[in-house]
């Protein structure tokens, strides 16, 4: 079975050390597969992966439909994490950031409606909403932890001031935020402050999108036109970058065929590494690649090992920023 890590000291969450993110089921990676994605929750569950990752911008919010009808009858094996605060309309469109105190208290029944239970086990906050004060927003989501609704709270994608204040309203369990051997610039400020506040960090993206599982190349790997990744906004995977890019895979993979493992399972094993307080959450509609990233778990980097992989990545070697727009990321 996927053994156990703890997410936050103040406000402590036990999850299965490699969670699921469901996005990718319902939108953005290709095709929708509803019944795949529920047959993928139904097996990550039985091999002991019971964090599961949810947003109600995800379809938009048919993805926490889907997640609530594949973990009926089985909620208490569950730890459920979903997300507000990036508004959109039910044809889609995007409003924007909300984070407004009355909209935190709405999305929150929305959730709980649309996942079918009486209380979501972490809730985030999607994107930090400049407009509104952080003390604001997170007040609202206090306030729903006092009524039940919710058990621990979260951020994603919040600077480490914002972090700070944050911590400092009712106490957070974990930031959700961009981290891979592709995207580690959360290491010069933002993962020491989760450090010093006792907040555990949940990776999302941990194989780059896709791009270190070594399944993508430049003529193909695409998921289909619905395949959000092969646009603009993700310039990793556009032109030179994604040439370039592919390079760093092929290092990658190298080491993982010394491991007796693939390009993926080691770079997860890479995020695992980094600490008991890093809960990837990989995503997938596929039961394959569920099994091929659970297998991640037993792959063991010595330091020698782990010293490899940055060098067959540096940091500075990766092309092209993680998304097009960096405007909604707080900074």
């Amino acid at each position: 079975m996927t053994p156990r890590r703890t997410l936050g000291t103040a406000s402590a969450l036990d999850v299965s050390a490699l969670g699921l993110g469901c996005m990718g089921m319902s939108e953005f990676y290709g095709t929708p597969d509803e019944a795949g994605g529920v047959a993928t929750i139904r097996r990550a569950l039985d091999l002991g992966i019971t964090f599961l990752d949810t947003a109600d911008m995800y379809g938009p919010f048919s993805n926490e439909q889907l997640v609530g009808r594949a973990v009926a009858g089985r909620r208490d094996e569950v730890q459920l994490a979903t997300k507000f605060g990036n508004e959109r309309l039910p044809d889609g469109t995007r409003v924007g950031i909300n984070g407004r105190p009355e909209y935190v208290r709405a999305a929150c029944d929305a959730s709980l409606q649309r996942l079918g239970v009486d209380h979501i086990d972490l809730y985030y906050q999607h994107r930090v909403d400049k407009t509104v004060p952080i003390e604001e927003s997170v007040g609202a989501m206090a306030e729903l932890v006092e009524a039940g609704k919710v058990r621990h709270l979260g951020l994603s994608e919040a600077s480490a001031d914002t972090i700070r204040r944050a911590h400092g309203v009712h106490p957070i369990t974990a930031l959700q935020t961009e981290y891979s051997l592709f995207t580690r610039d959360l290491e010069d400020e933002i993962l020491p402050v989760l450090r010093e506040l006792g907040i555990g960090l949940v990776p999302y993206s941990p194989l780059g999108r896709g791009l270190l599982t070594g399944t993508i190349t430049a003529e193909s790997g695409a998921d289909g036109a619905a395949d959000f990744r092969r646009s603009a906004y993700f310039p990793r995977f556009e032109g030179e970058a994604l040439a370039r890019n592919l390079v760093l895979v092929d290092n990658v993979r190298a080491i993982a065929e010394q491991k007796g493992a693939t390009p993926g399972q080691v770079a997860l094993a890479w995020v695992l590494a980094q600490g008991d307080d890093v809960v990837p959450i990989p995503g997938t509609k596929r039961v394959r690649y569920l099994e091929e990233n659970a297998g991640s778990l037993t792959v063991e980097l010595s330091p020698a090992d782990l010293a490899a992989l940055e060098a067959a990545v540096p940091r500075d070697a990766v092309a092209g920023a993680r998304y097009g727009d960096m405007s909604h990321i707080d900074a």
